[in-house]
């Protein structure tokens, strides 16, 4: 089994793509701690290493966030051989089933053509970029103008993740979508 392995925007994070499926479709798991692991196999091996702070899983990647004091040079090798040793070993991504990261938002009535057209622009033109970066950007409300989306992977924590949201993101649907005033994160 080759493991590729790609810089992403965030020094702390490294994308590697096995090859293969990690989860389907746009299908996402994010796992901040390794508290939030029990679900994945994959996630707790992966934590099970020194240094490594957070486990994003995405449709063909798996991207991994270190401790800011921890060396890829020393990291890498083990993360490499832990995600071999998971996919050869043919246990599951997620226990049960694989589950999106996206949860069912509410909408009010007035509100749900402008989601419907924000959500398109996300799932269509942002989530591709950004998972080509080794992260993801979910959609999570709309209120008074504001879009709020959630940034996990390399996103999370990137240096540059304000600037694409600011620049990038913000102005995009701000475009598109009159009723749009502001992007913010939430965590």
């Amino acid at each position: 089994m080759f493991i590729e392995t790609e810089k992403t925007p965030n020094p702390a994070t490294l994308k590697f793509l096995p090859g293969r499926d990690v989860m389907p479709g746009f299908a996402t798991a994010d796992f901040p701690s390794v508290d939030a692991a029990g679900s994945s196999p994959l996630a707790q091996a992966l934590f099970a290493l020194p240094g490594v702070s957070r486990v994003f899983l995405g449709a063909d990647f798996v991207t991994v966030t270190k401790d800011w004091d921890t060396d890829w040079q020393m990291l890498r090798p083990q993360v490499l051989g832990a995600i071999m040793d998971h996919f050869v070993s043919g246990r599951p991504v997620i226990d049960g089933g694989a589950e999106g990261s996206e949860d069912e938002i509410e909408v009010a009535e007035e509100d749900r053509e402008i989601v419907a057209q924000i959500r398109e622009l996300i799932d269509t033109r942002v989530r591709p970029a950004v998972a080509a970066d080794g992260g993801d950007i979910v959609f999570q409300k709309f209120a008074d103008g504001i879009v709020h989306l959630r940034l996990q992977g390399a996103c999370s924590g990137c240096p540059s993740s304000r600037a694409t949201l600011k620049h990038g993101i913000e102005n995009m649907l701000k475009v598109y979508v009159p009723e749009v005033v502001a992007v913010q994160a939430v965590e």
